[in-house]
This record gives structure tokens, sequence and C-alpha cells, in this order.
């Protein structure tokens, strides 16, 4: 074969490659969306085979829609995102389950476009609820050139490499299409082909799928879609996303015609109907034929007919007013509780979970279902032994509803949620006004483990660069990180030896590897982001820990008013409290949080391995002006303990030295209303309490020392206003203003007359010159340290 062949083929092969692209896919969408093959499969494979071969001898003849292109050779390591130009918004639930849920949804359409009784009924379009994974397709000229899931309605995954695979969705177009044509609809896998599936998979020892849409969301995610051509997927269209140059059909039904017609798949069960009558009786024809339909739905969909009225209608908190999904009434079955099991969360919430004789419902075997917690417990007065209603909707973890105590055995034990997390052992805490039960060994914890790590890694905590969810989750799964400190122990044989695991448990051969070589730039460059990651500002590192109740701002003023870590981790809620925005709860999370040993062995862990916040500087000057007396008795929580009643305390005491040494009769000769007086008493001989208080005491006289010893510097810069431009030798920018903050100064992003200092680093640009064109005053790094008395 003449080089120049591939890049120029003769012109009977190029038509004969265009025929036979255009028949394969005739036939293939006659096969899988019309259900009408026009030949046989052993014809459909010779002209498959002849396409493949006249591609392979001039691979200039492979189009953009041949058959041959739908599954793609590359391992992806991620899917890249999607913002989607028209949003994929969610529509509203009516969990309504009767007719009236349907004549709810119709009078709340017809008082928004200001119908009285005498007009006529509205015209609806009706579909099937289907239980898969939306996705949003891109034709562009008729060529499909992106698919990209939901995600939060605003921003999707690029999974167009595994659309391609799902043969019911055509690569192009039938006929006339707009230039551009945004198909919405439902990646789904049928009964059939899930039964199938899982048995492929209990052949090669895989594990099966719980059901048909946990299997579908999977495939479609899968990073190899040569896996992803493996599992049997199906799609049906119901909606538009953006459209240029065509004209839309101004009817939704229409509109379903007008894709069908495009060559996508369209359900077949739907209608238009008029009014809430019509409405309910399509709701209940659907539900008697849910058992016998070849897929999973969990309700049906309304929406209003009338592009126009549509437009009318409009949203409501990013919901359409003009639809809506109408549930069916939720399946239960009785079985009985065999035991009861705390699940831990990733966020470190304590799930009582039934473990339950398998029982059937909901179309599929149940052998577990959420208690949610230890009140929902109480309140359905469930034992183990007890004989429960069961119920399953769709695709929500099934729950007990309720118990039947009339058949209670004799000895059903009460059960009682653990003190400690069964995961770790670290304390289990509650919340006052929650109902979740919490693990508190957040940095220790397994079962907390990779959203520990996702978040400490984060860009705006420890911004550990290229350490995505992947690599966390094989890291974890895989025994390499058991704590957080096990990042900084890492090395290159480690990564490498993680990604040979991973490809063997996934079944994956990279390229590289095919070829005898091994990729090690990604390691390096995570050991790189890693080592990156060591010095972070106190703030950010404070965040990264992942203390419920601490966002960035909250761990900001931490750093700001407390300065040093080793003061912070040892600080008691009662001072906590005293802090710019932090309240009683929040308080109580950080106190709790640094009171678990687990946590603190883990933080001495992290700074062992060489993570060493930066900037620390002594406690804030005006920190004596929030720690008077009177502040920190109002917060220790004692009933009663108003903030006034608080400084009549104090000026009675007069110091924590006479809180502590009050007896009972010293306490009854205080101006304090009896109640009061009893309320203190019962407090301060509390089990533990004088002991708390002791160390109580002993923080705030930590900080009110060091506070002072900072005094004179933190007067230096108040009232002064200083800019920062280029970079210093040693401080990051948040570390230098962490450190003219706290020395009373104002830190601003611009120079003009008011300006009292410009700190100047390397490459100082602008902004230095305009400090000499006005005569301010400029600094170095030095300078701001000697000026700073550091």
């Amino acid at each position: 074969m003449n080089q120049d062949d591939l890049f120029s083929p003769p012109a009977g092969d190029a038509a004969r490659a265009s025929e036979l692209t255009r028949l394969l896919n005739q036939y293939a969408h006659e096969y899988y969306t019309l259900d009408q093959p026009s030949v046989p499969d052993a014809e459909y494979d010779r002209l498959f085979r002849e396409l493949e071969a006249l591609e392979a001898a001039h691979p200039a003849l492979r189009l953009p829609d041949s058959p041959t292109q739908r599954v793609g050779g590359a391992l992806l390591d991620a899917f890249d995102p999607v913002t989607h130009v028209v949003p994929m918004l969610s529509i509203r639930t009516e969990t309504d389950t009767e007719a009236s849920g349907a004549a709810a949804f119709d009078g709340r359409v017809r008082r928004e476009l200001g119908l009285s009784d005498a007009d006529p009924a509205v015209e609806y379009a009706a579909e099937l609820k289907f239980d898969g994974l939306a996705v949003n397709l891109r034709y562009e000229q008729g060529l499909l050139v992106r698919a990209a899931t939901r995600g939060d309605g605003t921003t999707g995954e690029d999974v167009t490499q595994n659309v391609r695979t799902i043969h019911q969705i055509p690569l192009r177009l039938i006929g006339e299409a707009p230039p551009v044509l945004e198909v919405r609809g439902e990646v789904y896998m049928s009964h059939a082909d899930f039964e199938r599936l899982n048995q492929r998979q209990q052949a090669i020892g895989g594990k099966p799928f719980v059901n048909p849409r946990n299997a579908a969301a999977g495939s479609l995610r899968q990073l190899n879609s040569q896996e992803t051509a493996q599992r049997p997927l199906s799609f049906f269209a119901y909606g538009l996303g953006e459209v240029q140059g065509s004209s839309v059909p101004d009817r939704h039904s229409s509109v379903l015609d007008w894709l069908a017609a495009l060559g996508l798949p369209v359900c077949a069960e739907r209608d238009v109907l008029h009014g809430a009558a019509g409405l309910a009786i399509f709701h209940q024809r659907v539900a008697a034929l849910r058992d016998n339909l070849p897929f999973d739905i969990d309700g049906v969909v309304y929406k209003v007919n009338r592009r126009d009225l549509q437009n009318e209608l409009g949203f409501v908190s990013r919901e359409p007013r003009w639809a809506v999904a109408h549930k069916f009434p939720a399946q239960e079955a009785l079985t009985t509780v065999l035991d009861i099991e705390i699940q831990v969360g990733r966020t470190g919430a304590l799930t009582p979970v039934a473990r339950l004789a398998p029982v059937f419902v909901g179309g599929v075997t149940v052998t577990n279902a959420t208690l949610h917690n230890e009140d929902e417990i109480r309140r359905k007065d469930v034992h183990v032994g007890d004989t429960v209603v069961v119920r399953r909707a769709g695709d929500v973890i099934p729950e007990v509803v309720r118990a039947l105590p009339e058949r209670r055995p004799a000895d059903a034990p009460v059960f009682h949620m653990p003190s400690h997390c069964p995961v770790c052992g670290a304390h289990a805490s509650r919340e006052e006004g929650e109902a979740v039960l919490r693990c508190s060994g957040g940095l220790s914890c397994a079962a907390q483990r990779k959203e520990a790590i996702r978040h400490f890694a984060a860009r705006r905590a420890m911004d550990i660069e290229g350490l995505g969810e992947r690599h966390i989750d094989n890291l974890v799964e895989l025994g390499l990180v058991h704590r957080l400190a096990d990042l900084y122990r890492l090395t290159l044989d480690d990564f490498l030896a993680m990604k040979r695991q991973a490809d063997e448990r996934d079944g994956v051969t990279p390229e590289t590897v095919q070829q005898g070589k091994v990729a090690t730039r990604w390691a390096e460059n995570l050991l790189d982001g890693i080592a990156a990651s060591k010095q972070p500002p106190l703030a950010r590192f404070l965040f990264a820990l992942g203390i419920r109740h601490v966002g960035e701002s909250t761990a900001k003023t931490l750093a700001d008013w407390l300065g040093q870590l080793r003061l912070i981790r040892h600080c008691p809620a009662p001072l906590l409290c005293a802090l710019p925005d932090v309240g009683a709860a929040v308080a109580a999370s950080i106190a709790d949080f640094f009171s678990e040993p687990n946590n603190q062995q883990a933080l001495d862990d992290l700074l062992a391995s060489g993570v060493q916040p930066q900037g620390e500087h002594a406690p804030a000057a005006a920190l004596r002006e929030r720690l008077t007396l009177e502040r920190v008795l109002a917060s220790l929580g004692v009933p009663g303990l108003t903030e006034a009643r608080s400084r009549a305390l104090a000026a009675a005491v007069g110091d924590m030295e006479g809180l502590l040494a009050l007896n009972e009769a010293g306490l009854a000769q205080l101006d304090l209303p009896d109640t009061l007086q009893q309320s203190l008493w019962h407090w301060l001989n509390g089990q533990g309490q004088r002991e708390a208080l002791q160390q109580l005491r002993a923080c705030r006289d930590t900080l009110l020392t060091e506070a002072d010893h900072a005094s004179a510097a933190a007067g230096v810069l108040t009232g002064k206003t200083l800019v920062l431009t280029g970079t210093l030798p040693t401080l990051s920018r948040d570390q230098a203003s962490a450190l003219i903050e706290a020395a009373g100064g104002k830190v601003s992003g611009s120079v003009s007359k008011k300006t009292s200092y410009v700190v100047a680093g390397e490459a100082a640009g602008s902004k230095l010159d305009k400090a000499n064109e006005l005569g301010v005053a400029v600094l170095d790094e030095a300078g701001l340290l000697a000026l700073l008395g550091q």
C-alpha cells in the first residue's frame, strides 16, 4: 500500500465507507431505538467488519459518526467539568401520592396563570419519571460533540467517551438538525440487562450491583470507556437545553415528537391530558403498569404542555412552576429486626441501622433499614426482635416505619446508643438541638478518613495540588494512608505501588505499561505538591483540620485573636465564646474536637511529620477586653447566670480563685437570688467542674499574660494603614497581613495619601512607584519586623 493512500483513499473506498456508515447507523437505530431490526445480526456484523477494514487501511475515511468509534481507547485520569449553557434544574416533587397530589399541582398552575373556574382546563404533557442518571447531549451540525452529567445543575462532568458506547444514542442525528441542539434525558438500565450484568459479575467473582440505578450511574462514571461498553445502558430523551438556529415546537409533546424524528429514543408511555382529572387518571394507569415495565420508575412527571405558558409561569427557587414529579405510594412489608448496629458516616454521624430478616419490598430484597437516630428509635419504639413495617420508595434507602409492639417477644431488649465511636473508640457527642450523635475523632477515625483527607487537601485548606478524589480513595483503600500525617511520609515508590495495585484491582493495563515503561512524572508532581503544603498560614491549617462548624472565617478569628496553635488546642469553650462571632455551639465544637485524645495525637503526628503553621504570634492585645471575669462567668453555662448577674458575681468574688474558693456559706452571703445560688452551688459541685474551672483559670491567665507582653507592639500600628507589594523573603502575604492586623494595623490593597507604610518585597510594582510619588514611607520585611518589635 502506498503511503499516500493513507491520506488520499480511492474515491470508491470513500463512497463505500460513507455508505457503510450510513447503513450501519440506520440498522442500529432500527435495532436499538425502534426495536424493529430490518437485517439479521450476521449481516450487520459483516458490514461492520467491512467498514473496520476500510478504516484500518485508510484512517482518513473514519468519520466522526462511524459506529466503529463508539468505544474510545484512552483511559481518563478524571472527568473534566462542563458548565451547562442552560442550567439542568431539578423539578419539585409532589409527595401526596393520591389524586389530590395531581389536583394540588393543577390548582397551583391555575392560580399562577390567573385562571378562574370558568376558564378551560390546562393542557399537560405527562411522562414517566425514570430512575436513572440525567445527562445533557450536545449536538453541533447534527454530530454528537459532548455529553455531560447534571452535576449540581450548573456544572456537570464530561462523560462523552462513555455516552458514545450507548447504542441508542445516535452519533449523528437523522434529517435536518439545528446547528446546535442540546438534548436532556435519562441514562438507565433495564431489568433484563441488570440481571444479565449481575450474572456476569458473579461469574467473574465480582460484587453484584444493588439496583439498576446504581449500576447505571456507576457505569456512566467509569474512567475506562471500554468497561462502560460492557455495561448495557439505555437512554430516553425528555427535554431540551440550548438550541441555536432553529425554532422549537410550541408544545412540549411536539418537542418529544421532534426529538424522536431526529433519531433519539423517546418513551412511548406518555400522553397529553387536560386538567387535574386527566393527570390523576394517568398517574393511576401508570401505577398499575409499573411492575410490568422493563425498567424502574418512581413516579410520573407532569408538564404544562404549551411553552408560552411555561415561560409565563417561570421558576421559583430554581424549580420550574410548570412541572412536577408525582410520586407513587411507598411499598411496605413486614419483617423482623434481628439486630441494631451502628454505621459511622463520612462526616462522623452515628446512624443506627436495623439488620432485618430478608424481605422483598419495592422490587428488591431488603436486609437493612435505617433508623435515623436515637430520637426516632424512641419515637417508633423499636426493639431488637420486633416485627416492623419496612418501607422502600424508589431509590430511597429503606426505613423502618413503625414497630408492632403487640408482636414483641417478652425478652426484646431496649436499644441504647453507644457513648463511643464503634470504629475508632473516640467519644461520641450530641450537640444541643441536634438529633445526631457524632464521633469526635475526625482526624483519626477510619470511617471519616477519606472525607477528612479531601477537606485537608482542598485548595482553600492545605492546597495540596494534584491530590484529587481518585488518588485519595486509592491511598486509603490500599492501606497507604491511615492518618493525615501519613501523607507527608509517602515516597515515590509508595505512589507507584498504589497505581500498580489500583490498575490490577480495576483490570486496567495502561498504555505505558504495555510499552514496558513506568510513568513517574504524575507521582513526582504529587510529592512536590505535598511538600509545598508543609508551611500553611495558621488560619488555613485550622480550617484544614475539619473541625465541625469551623469555616474559614472562624479559623481566621482563632488565628488572629489567640495567635498560636498551642494556645488554641487547649483553650476551653467559655474562653472561646469571648472571641468575635464565636457562639456557644461553635466554641463547644472546637473544645470538644481538641479534648479528644485521638485528635491531639493526630495533631502531634502532623507536626512531627514536618507540617509547621506559619504566622503565629502573641495573642491579640485586645483579648484582655474580651476575657473579663464577668464575660467568662456568663459563658460557663450555669442556669440562670445572665450577663447582668455575672457582673454582680464577678464583683463579689473578685477573680477566678474567689469563685473556686466559694463554699455554701460564702455563697449564701452573696447578693444573688436564692434560685441562682442553688443553681450555682449545684453546678460547682458537678462532676469534674472544679477541675475544669482550674484549667480555665490557668488558660485565661496564660492568655492574658501573653497578650499583655504583646500590648506594646500591638499599639505600634493602631490606626495605621499598610500596603503590601512584591514578594517578601520569608513571610507570605497572609502571614504579613496577620502580623499587621494583630498589631492593630489595617492592610489595604491600594496606595493613597492616607497610607502609613508600604511594605515592599522583590518585584514590587506600581504600588511602590505610587508610594515614592506620594512620599509614603517604604519598609522591607526586616523593617516591618523591627517596627513590630520582632
